[in-house]
């Protein structure tokens, strides 16, 4: 079994160790090409979920997500949030979560588009990580097909091999990587709740500048070792 912790705000986290993946898709578009072999050459921890409601609220004293209704809305990806929102909500959570993981001292960020690939694929070679068949993505995501126009609770997709949930579709997520050299832009990655199939795929790239809210973009937490 992997090592994993868990936070007092509900996040479980697991380790992704260093490893190497052909990153990209020779069938998809040109933002995916060429295909190229790369290494993640230091240890993380990934959530197994996306941020949710409760957990942003924990720290931020405050909700932006458009989808609040309901009883289990709490347990819905956090969205509608910016880059540096996001960021805000990273630091806060530095400043009053500095205690050891498993004996190691580290950091919270947002992954690497590299890193968040390396963890989407857990070992796969596939389109999305189950399958090359966009009629079995309903296994694992929530997309235009079947959301019912919204983001629906974390968790209630099959995970892939690592453990990690809804890396394909309920909301896009933000990482730490610009768009081609834009540093006004940032990369996220997995589709939502509101794109079709395509936009899901593992190798699948998209982009928004830092200041944009969308309810389809939200984000996952890395803590890393140092």
């Amino acid at each position: 079994m992997r090592p994993m912790f868990s936070n007092e705000w509900g996040g479980t986290f697991t380790l992704i160790e260093p490893g190497e993946f052909t990153m990209g898709d020779s069938f998809g578009n040109k933002y995916e090409k060429p295909q190229k072999i790369v290494k993640i050459i230091q240890p993380f921890f990934i959530s197994l979920r996306l941020l949710t409601q409760v957990e942003w609220s924990a720290i931020m004293d405050s909700n932006p997500s458009k989808f609040q209704e309901g009883w289990a809305a709490g347990l819905r990806p956090v969205e509608t949030i910016t880059w540096h929102e996001g960021m805000e909500f990273i630091d806060r959570l530095n400043r009053v979560d500095q205690g050891e993981k498993l004996g190691l001292v580290g950091n919270w960020r947002l992954p690497t588009e590299e890193e968040w690939e390396f963890s989407c694929r857990a070992g796969s070679k596939t389109r999305w990580f189950h399958s090359n068949a966009d009629h079995e993505l309903d296994e694992v995501a929530w997309h235009a097909g079947n959301s019912g126009a919204m983001t629906r609770e974390v968790g209630q997709k099959k995970a892939n091999e690592w453990g990690i949930f809804d890396m394909h579709g309920n909301v896009s997520e933000w990482t730490s990587s610009n768009w081609q050299g834009d540093d006004l832009r940032r990369v996220h990655r997995g589709g939502s709740w509101f794109t079709e199939s395509d936009a899901t795929r593992s190798a699948a790239r998209a982009s928004s500048a830092l200041d944009k809210r969308s309810d389809g973009i939200g984000m996952r937490l890395v803590w890393s070792p140092i």
